[in-house]
Order: structure tokens, then sequence, then C-alpha cells
């Protein structure tokens, strides 16, 4: 039987405006069901189904009281799939995630035998909530599981369901009692998703609606099935080689010990650049910002469009960017100013000018 996290259905070159048109309205179903519950946070929304359909996690980001938890949970109950919400505590150990063996006696027999309780981490969509709130050592227990959608117990693999998502939330303002996430955990997240302060009347309306008798929820729109053939359409979209190049381009200039072109700004105020993982999360994140926009092609725009998500977590500033007051965001606003989508140097660019000039 095929693997639906490898096996890929085919989408024949005739059928790109149908699958588009598929993928279309399936994500019109659900920021339908989502928007009966959750006012407003739309590019949040949108971010967070490309994650899905992309069959990646994402780690949302934001001050309390702006409903990261209910978002998350909400788009859970408005896909028909298996979920769980994990309050991640410091006294929380790896056990109480993935789950533990225990001895079970055979009341017939006298036999005692080891048996696996399986921990909420085998659901559909996990809710880590307030993930730095715990320990390194706990949070590593997610590791195996967002890479490679297993628990290894007791030398026992125990796969996990099809889809998994793994979508987490953090509080940026308090540190006191909090243990940052390793940059080897943060890679694994598809996209940093920040979530700000709704508008005037996005919050006037989050009052009526919380402070009525009434309590609205969202209902399935879709099936797994459906997730999954969502997943298989966004991967079979085609790239240009160009583009390609391009999300290279971007990626390849966060790191400041290799001989690419870059910013001065990479040089001045970054530790470490983005891995690999960047670059193909760029590419597939565009596929579905151009899937959602209604094309079947992905171009340069559709990698700008989602780089912010994509690497700013991925790349680590120094001393001089925190004296500085500059942000990951900041330098990707660089980057994608400055660096070509031709492909085209900066001498170069300015001969160009020059003779066209």
């Amino acid at each position: 039987m095929p693997d639906p996290l490898t096996e890929s259905h085919v989408i024949r070159t005739a059928e790109p405006e149908q699958a588009v048109a598929e993928v279309r309205e399936a994500y019109r179903k659900l920021t339908a069901e989502v928007a009966r519950v959750v006012v407003g946070q739309d590019a949040v929304v949108q971010q967070l189904l490309m994650a899905m359909f992309c069959k990646g996690h994402a780690l949302v980001v934001g001050v309390p009281g702006l409903a990261k938890t209910l978002l998350i949970s909400t788009i859970a109950r408005s896909v028909s799939l298996s979920f769980s919400r994990i309050q991640f505590t410091p006294d929380l150990m790896p056990s109480d995630i993935t789950g533990t063996e225990v001895i079970e006696e055979d009341k017939s027999t006298g036999v005692r035998e080891l048996r696996f309780v399986k921990g909420p981490v085998f659901a559909n969509v996990i809710l880590a909530d307030e993930i730095n709130r715990t320990p390194p050592k706990t949070q590593a227990a997610l590791l195996e599981a967002m890479q490679e959608h297993q628990v290894t117990i007791g030398g026992v693999q125990h796969k996990l369901p099809v889809p998994f998502f793994v979508l987490a939330t953090q509080n940026p303002i308090e540190q006191e009692g909090t243990y940052p996430l390793p940059e080897a955990q943060l890679d694994r997240f598809m996209f940093n998703i920040k979530i700000g302060y709704p508008s005037e009347d996005e919050e006037a309306e989050i009052i009526r609606r919380t402070t009525t008798g009434g309590d609205v929820k969202s209902v399935a729109a879709l099936t797994s099935q459906d997730v999954q053939r969502v997943q298989d359409i966004v991967r079979e979209a085609p790239v240009p080689e160009h583009v390609i190049r391009y999300a290279l381009r971007l990626v390849r200039a966060t790191r400041i010990k290799e001989d690419s072109p870059k910013p001065k700004m990479v040089t001045d105020y970054l530790s470490w650049g983005a891995g690999p993982r960047a670059s193909q999360y760029l590419i597939l994140a565009a596929k579905a910002q151009a899937i959602l926009a209604g094309s079947f092609h992905v171009t340069p725009d559709h990698v700008k469009a989602v780089a912010h998500p994509v690497l700013r977590h991925r790349i680590i500033t120094n001393f001089n960017a925190e004296a500085d007051n500059v942000t990951t965001d900041d330098v990707i606003d660089t980057l994608l100013r400055e660096i070509p989508v031709d492909g085209s140097g900066p001498g170069e660019r300015k001969m160009v000018e020059s003779v066209m000039g």
C-alpha cells in the first residue's frame, strides 16, 4: 500500500484549471467556517491553511488575547481530523506527549507484559499551546514526530496518523519561566506566523460576538481525504527553473560565510543564515500561494509573498542588530529589495542601467 506521505496522485497537464479550482474551493470552505468563529486575521488564517496544504507545521507568535488558541482549534474543527491540545508547562514530561509503556497483567494467565499507551501526539492536528513554557527535553519529544511522523518508544516505531500537523503558539513578550525553542526544532516549522492586534472595527465585532449569549461553532467542511488530495495538488504544481534559482539566491544570501552575493545588512547584522529547509519551504509555500491566487504556475512574486514567514525564524541576528533595533523582518525586506530576480548582480545591473539611461 503506498505511503500517503510520499505518494501523490499525478495531475494530468489537461487538468490544471480543475485542480486549481478544487484547492480554491477547499480554501473557501475552510475560511468561511473559520470566519464564523474568528474575526479578521485573514493573513494568519491563510498562512495556517497554506502550511496545512503543504504538509507543514506552523508556529504562531503573538501577545495574549489574540485568539491564537481559538484560531487553531477552529481550523481543526473545520476539518474532519482528530485533534489534541497539549498545554505546555514546566513540569510536562516527554512521555506526557508521546505516550508510555505500562505493565499489564492478564488475569486469566497471570502473565505480565508491556503495553504502549498512546499520548496526545497521536492525532491529526496537534495544538502545542505555549510551546516555549516547557524545558528543551520535553520540547525535543516533538522533533521525531514533526520530521518522521512517528514516535519511537522502547526501540519500537509507532506511526502517527496521516495527515499530521503541529500548530504551536508562543508569547513573544514574556521571557520569565520560558525556554526558547532550539534552532533544530524551529527549523522544522514551515512558517513562523506573526499575529497582530485586530483593527478597531474588528475589535468592535469581537466585543459584540463575545458579550452575548450566542456561541457559534464551526462545522467540518473537509474530510481527511479532501486534505490529502489538496496536498497532492499543491505538490504537483510546476515550478520554473528561474523561480527555483531565485529562491536559492534569497536563502544563500543569508549565509554570511558563503561567497554568494549578499546585501551589506546581512554581513552587518546576521550571525547565522538559513539552511536547505528554507529553500524547500519557499518553493512549497510559493506553490500554495500561486494556486490560491488562481494560477498553476509559480512566479518569483509568489516566492516573495511567503518569504517572511518562511525565513524569519531561520536567520539569527547578532548583537549589532539588537543594538540597532534591527529585526529579521528588516533583513528579509532588504533581501527582497536587493536580491535580483533575474540573477544579475548589482554591478551588472548598474552597467545595464547606465547603458539604458
